[in-house]
């Protein structure tokens, strides 16, 4: 059921997605040569805790560790360990924060040291047809505007669409009503109302979309191996259009 939030739960939403911008940024100038992605994960979950939250994803159906933290080819749910990260490397680091109940998601992909051209073209398109999807975020638009939006973007510039994961609807819960694919037609699904909360995520790979569930029961890695990027804003459609929960 998709739920429309008042503007006391779209506060907590500011706040919560005010808290996972915050750890995006005290994070960054730990993203480098040498540093373990199990060390990472223990500096979010302080700082998220220093902020009067908790970790929306440790203990998310069974989910162990603070953040998802995805590596290259790993697409989404990476569990952090003691790999160290070494130059070239891309990053993938989803971010869930928990304040007063309401919950604020966000991913971002980031270069480790000096990244290849084709991975550098992946992480910019990848953003850019994150703006794409939130740019159709406005009342009386539908869930497949954005999806449409997403996958014209992300084909028109030869990259793979991950079919199989998607964003969602966020609120007391991390992942609500309604689903937000990365593909769809223009004029289908719910519409957009004012109140409703998403996480839209477009997840794109540089060589095929196939993908595979790791042997852990959680990681997603790309069939052929290639390399991944993963961009997520949580967004609250307004009378005006749309606001990011997410960013400053």
């Amino acid at each position: 059921m998709i739920t429309l939030k008042s503007e006391r739960e779209i506060d907590l939403l500011k706040q919560a997605g005010h808290i996972v911008y915050l750890t995006h940024q005290y994070l960054k100038p730990f993203i480098k040569e040498g540093v373990t992605t199990k060390r990472l994960d223990a500096l979010a979950e302080d700082f998220i805790r220093s902020q009067d939250a908790t970790p929306s994803f440790k203990g998310y159906e069974g989910f162990p560790y603070a953040l998802c933290i995805s590596i290259n080819d790993e697409v989404v749910h990476g569990f952090p360990s003691n790999r160290k990260l070494v130059d070239g490397d891309i990053i993938s680091i989803d971010i869930g924060a928990c304040y007063k109940g309401y919950h604020g998601d966000s991913a971002w992909t980031y270069a480790v040291g000096n990244i290849s051209d084709q991975d550098q073209y992946l992480l910019e398109h990848t953003e850019k047809a994150l703006w794409e999807g939130i740019r159709q975020v406005k009342p009386g638009n539908r869930i497949g505007d954005i999806s449409n939006a997403i996958e014209n973007y992300a084909k028109s510039h030869h990259l793979g669409v991950v079919r199989e994961l998607c964003g969602h609807g966020v609120g007391t819960m991390v992942h609500e009503d309604p689903m937000v694919p990365n593909y769809g037609e223009k004029g289908h699904g719910p519409k957009l109302k004012v109140g409703m909360v998403l996480a839209i995520e477009p997840m794109l790979t540089i060589g095929r979309e196939d993908i595979y569930m790791d042997e852990n029961n959680w990681t997603i890695k790309t069939d052929d191996s290639s390399n991944s990027a993963h961009y997520e804003h949580t967004v609250v459609v307004t009378k005006d259009g749309v606001e990011i929960l997410t960013g400053e």
